[in-house]
């Protein structure tokens, strides 16, 4: 019932590179282009948009980027506004985020070197019948109008005092003639100054702003943008942690590559005011020892200063951490509330857990080594086991007994001592199924809290139908498989003698779908898996709030029935009810796979943090 997790860390190494991004200007089509003007000669860099398919509900559009200039680009930065009505739903390509009607687009980390004359495209669908405006290319006009002569660009962006409304910027001279320099908040001019400082003012608490600084001359020419810099004011509450209870969150290691989903961004959409827990999955399990999933993903990628969760670029020195570990350090620098744990096993590389647990203690000893190991000293705060399925079937099977689990739980306590110690485990409550299978109960005294996967019950692997909600709440008239559902799944466990504080209530951030539907209602019939963006029969919750909404409700979640297409997923009105569940039930709190499916501003993480209270 993992198939979120499943297909994807498999893909990993054919995430990472797309040659085929790297196209020039002269072999896109003609349709749909739009040149917003001729490149001025001494211009640095110009950016074309090209409106592709339109369907109706949605188009598809690519926006290409070009070396102008007689120097080598080493990062770029596009910003455009679409009018109210008009957003984008997905994208590849480029790392792309949205301040209410304002899109800022900037390269992957593959494709920010551009020579003289070369360009890079990147794509993404949207809904709505607008066109982009106010486009902005490294702090210049899209164009490419008229800068000869004109001024170097400002030095490194630096903060002074940053506080809840304000935002002190520092910046080296720029060289040539220079009278003055434009302050640029999300693109548009915040301040002029003859200084080499400037305070923005009148900012909203905990809420993230991109500044980049032109210099100006005396005849009014405009130089090249400094390199942008994201800050975060502080939280209005004084950066007060949320409640007591847990509300975690899983942080996928391959969502770097083609989702192109970091760290900064839980801090960009206020994820991270609200969350208490990140599970960074996932590490392996191999010839029974804990090891490493993605290392390059893990500690070794260059962040730069506009990616990083700091505003500093990481460096090359010897011994230094990079990556998504150096990104999580920074972060907890940031909101020391969070504990950040790392996840081994999952869907995919939970088949040698069977033969770790043949010498729990070398198992455990193994693990406790590898999250505590000096070069990422203070980034992990324990270790989570998410082990599909103990004494059961998963993607493999095994038959340790029904005590393993306990037997596991008890090992890595010993080990870990007052680290945190956590767990995955099933939601299947059908009679002799695989809650039936291992005793939870035994592993749950050892345990912080368990994450009950309550989502992944129904979906598209059954190609025909019926169609069902993956995540219903209780049972309903029709329900395919009874003992299918989260209060079933906390019912059989707390009867079974796992305490209801240990357990945490899951929340899928995506949808599953089948295609060839017709009937509204769930229980209709279908003709295979729906498309998705990465998977058939999946997609993220984002994606699907634009394109597909809810039509109706059942057993506490959403569907929704667009076209020959039907699908369900959770929205925050539904998690609001499975919150109150939560909270109702006495569970420790609520969990979710995983953060790359919520949208730019995080409304799925915030409707659960307001339930929980």
């Amino acid at each position: 019932m993992r198939t979120a997790r499943s297909a994807t860390p498999a893909r990993r190494g054919g995430l990472r590179r797309k040659i085929s991004a790297l196209i020039a200007v002269l072999v896109l089509p003609l349709t749909g282009l739009v040149a917003l003007a001729a490149p001025a000669q001494a211009a640095t860099a110009t950016a074309t948009y090209a409106k592709g398919a339109d369907w109706g509900s949605g188009f598809d559009a690519t926006w290409t980027v070009r070396n102008t200039g007689t120097t080598t680009i080493s990062g770029w930065t596009l910003e455009w506004d679409f009018p109210a009505g008009t957003t984008v739903t997905s994208h590849w390509d480029a790392v792309v985020t949205r301040s209410g009607n304002h899109y800022t687009a900037r390269n992957a980390n593959w494709n920010g070197t551009l020579a003289p004359g070369q360009s890079v495209s990147f794509g993404f669908n949207g809904a709505g019948p607008g066109s982009p405006t106010g486009c902005l290319i490294n702090g210049q006009s899209c164009d490419g109008t008229g800068q000869p002569g004109g001024p170097g660009a400002p030095g490194t962006l630096t903060t002074g005092t940053v506080t809840t409304t304000s935002v002190q910027l520092r910046w080296g001279a720029a060289s040539g003639d220079v009278q003055n320099y434009d302050v640029l908040r999300n693109g548009r001019v915040v301040g002029t100054t003859s200084a080499t400082s400037f305070t923005d003012t009148g900012l909203a608490p905990a809420t993230s702003y991109t500044y980049t600084v032109l210099a100006r001359d005396t005849a009014g020419r405009t130089g090249p943008a400094s390199a942008p810099l994201t800050v975060r004011t502080t939280s209005d509450g004084g950066g007060e942690p949320p409640g007591d209870a847990v509300n975690l969150g899983y942080f996928a290691e391959w969502g770097v590559y083609d989702r192109g989903y970091h760290v900064k961004d839980i801090v960009d959409s206020g994820t991270a005011e609200d969350i208490t827990h990140i599970n960074y999955a996932f590490g392996n399990v191999q010839n029974g020892e804990c090891t490493i999933g993605d290392s390059y993903a893990a500690y070794d990628r260059f962040y730069s200063a506009a990616e990083s969760v700091s505003g500093q670029a990481d460096t090359w020195d010897t011994g230094a951490l990079r990556g998504n570990f150096n990104q999580l350090r920074q972060l907890k620098e940031l909101y020391p509330h969070i504990k950040v744990v790392w996840s081994f096993g999952g869907w995919t590389w939970s088949g040698g857990f069977g033969q770790a647990m043949q010498d729990p203690q070398r198992f455990a000893q193994s693990c406790y080594d590898l999250v505590n190991d000096p070069r990422w000293a203070g980034v992990f705060d324990g270790i989570d086991l998410d082990w599909e399925y103990p004494n059961a079937c998963g993607l493999s099977c095994d038959n340790s007994g029904p005590e393993v689990f306990g037997e596991m739980m008890r090992a890595f306590r010993d080990v870990f001592g007052d680290q945190l110690v956590t767990a995955a485990i099933t939601a299947d409550a059908s009679s002799g199924g695989k809650i039936d299978a291992a005793d939870y109960a035994a592993g749950a005294q050892y345990a912080d809290h368990l994450a009950v996967m309550t989502y992944d019950f129904f979906g598209a692997w059954a190609a025909t139908g019926p169609t069902a909600p993956h995540s219903p709440l209780g049972s309903y008239a029709g329900i395919p498989q009874q003992g299918f559902n989260s209060q079933a799944a906390i019912d059989k466990l707390i009867a079974r003698g796992v305490p209801p504080e240990k357990l945490l209530l899951g929340i899928g951030f995506y949808g599953r779908g089948w295609t060839g539907v017709t009937q509204s209602a769930p229980g209709g019939t279908a003709t295979g898996a729906a498309p998705g963006t990465y998977e058939a029969g999946i997609e993220d919750y984002k994606v699907l709030a634009e394109r597909c909404p809810p039509t109706g409700t059942i057993a506490g979640t959403a569907y929704a029935h667009c076209g020959n297409q039907w699908w369900s997923y959770d929205t925050p009105a539904t998690i609001a009810g499975k919150m109150d569940y939560a909270t109702g039930r006495g569970l420790g709190g609520a969990f979710f796979w995983e953060l790359s499916g919520d949208t730019a501003d995080g409304d799925l993480v915030s409707a659960m943090s307001a339930g929980l209270g």
